[in-house]
Parts: C-alpha cells; structure tokens; sequence
C-alpha cells in the first residue's frame, strides 16, 4: 500500500514537473558544462562511429539506471522532503537527458520509451527499484543510504561501460555522468555523517570509494579521458550532424515541452 502511495505520488509529480526526455543543453550546474555550451551540444559535434555489441548493452542498462535514480529520488524527495533529493532528482534527469543524446544520436531503440516514473523495461531494473523504494521509505536514514547505494552502483557500471568503449561520444558521455555520480556520492556520504551514520560500499572497491569520498567536489567538462576541459572540444566538425540539426530532435522540440534542467 505504501508502495502504491508513493509511485502515485511520483506519477504526479512528473506530470507537474513536466518530465520528458527530451535533449536540451544543460545550463552548467550540475554537471559542470559551463562554458562548454553543455554536455548536448558537444556530443553533437563529436564523430559518429560505429558502436559494437558491448557498447550497446551498456547504452542500454545505464540509460536506464539513470531512469531508476531520477525515480527513487523523487519518490524520496516525497517522501522526506529533504533537500538533497530534491537536487539531485534533476541531476540525474539531466544525466538521462544525455544518454537519451547518444540514442538520437545512434538511431537506437530507446529503453526507457514512454515508461512513466517507476517503470522499467529489464526486470533487473524493475527489481531494483522496488526493492530501494521499499528500503527508503523505511526512514529518513535509509532513504540517504538508498542514494548513496544507488551512487555507488551508478560508479562502477560505469567503470565497466567505459572499460568496454571506445566511441569518443560515449566515452565523453560516460565520464562526465561518473563525475557526478561521484559527487553525488559524496554528498549522501556527507548528510548520512551529519545524521549520526554512515555508508559501506556494496559495489565499488574500499580502495576506489575512499579515494572518492576523500576528495573534493569536482567542476567542470571532462573529455573522454577523464581530463578536464574549458571549452567546445569538437568543434562541431565530427562527421555527425549537430545534435540541434537532428531531424528527430527537431521533431521533438515541436511536440514536447523541454524543462531547464539545473544539478547540484
């Protein structure tokens, strides 16, 4: 029953909030895109190449992890009503924003379709998502231990996604969601502390996590190295058309209303 309560209240929030996923350039608050014009645009300038079996599987699971972080936390922020959800539920919109970038990009099949808040298409997914809803509605504690688990998971698919590509769209794509993840980690770690607990990696290494959480937040673009940028890199002279000249995109920006999305 609880269960039920607060997917209806995720539901209704998106239709308040207007979720879509739609592309838009982000504004440089969250994922530190600044006066790169956004992540979206310079995957648009980015080469096409080919993508292989590999990369496609992980396409597909992140672009849908990130849908499951985008859910909890508004289901959290619901629930609790606590500031760090609420922040992080449009970070995370905007890291399925970018994912969605490479799909329109790509002409691939996209995962998460017209699935409403709570909804997944990999029964993996799905189980996931009930089972962290299920554990942070228990107590506020639970639900920051929820986030950072979810944080956690986030980092290391990615460390194996980007193990297996080698597209410098994707790569580029992939490091800079990571980059957020860890910050994100970083600050359910941080309020968790202030709330008289703490948090065990479950998935990344003691060794990787406590680097993390032992290190500052980070700004900025990164490129597909992992290394940071100042600027459009790119230059718009990939040999894919630019994400705004995209005829689906385009189509889109006539049939959706897109939402300005700001991170932490």
């Amino acid at each position: 029953m609880k269960r039920t309560a607060i997917l209806i209240l995720v539901a209704t929030l998106a239709l308040v909030s207007g979720w879509t996923t739609g592309v838009q350039a982000g504004n440089g608050n969250g994922d530190g895109t600044g006066n790169c014009g956004g992540l979206l645009v310079i995957i648009g300038g980015l080469p096409l190449e080919e993508i292989d079996a590999a990369e496609l599987t992980d396409l597909t699971w992140m672009r849908e992890e990130e849908k499951l972080a985008r859910d909890v936390y508004a289901a959290m922020d619901e629930l609790w009503g606590m500031r760090i959800f609420g922040q992080i539920k449009w970070a995370e919109q905007n890291h399925m924003d970018a994912m969605f970038a490479l799909f329109e990009k790509y002409d691939l099949a996209d995962p998460v379709g017209d699935n409403p808040p709570g909804v997944f298409t990999d029964p993996a997914l799905q189980a996931l998502f009930d089972q962290l809803l299920d554990q942070g509605s228990q107590s506020l504690v639970a639900a920051l231990g929820v986030g950072a688990t979810i944080e956690d998971l986030d980092i290391f698919d990615l460390d194996g996604a980007l193990a297996n590509a080698d597209n410098v769209d994707i790569r580029t794509v992939y490091q800079n969601l990571q980059k957020g993840s860890r910050n994100h980690l970083r600050s359910f770690v941080s309020v968790l502390q202030r709330n008289g607990s703490s948090y065990t990696p479950q998935y990344l290494p003691q060794a990787e996590y406590d680097e993390i959480i032992s290190s500052p937040m980070e700004h900025g673009m990164l490129d597909a190295d992992g290394e940071p940028v100042d600027c459009i890199f790119g230059g718009g002279g990939g040999q894919g058309p630019g994400l705004q000249n995209h005829p689906r995109h385009k189509q889109q920006q006539q049939n959706e209303t897109h939402v300005g999305l700001g991170g932490r």
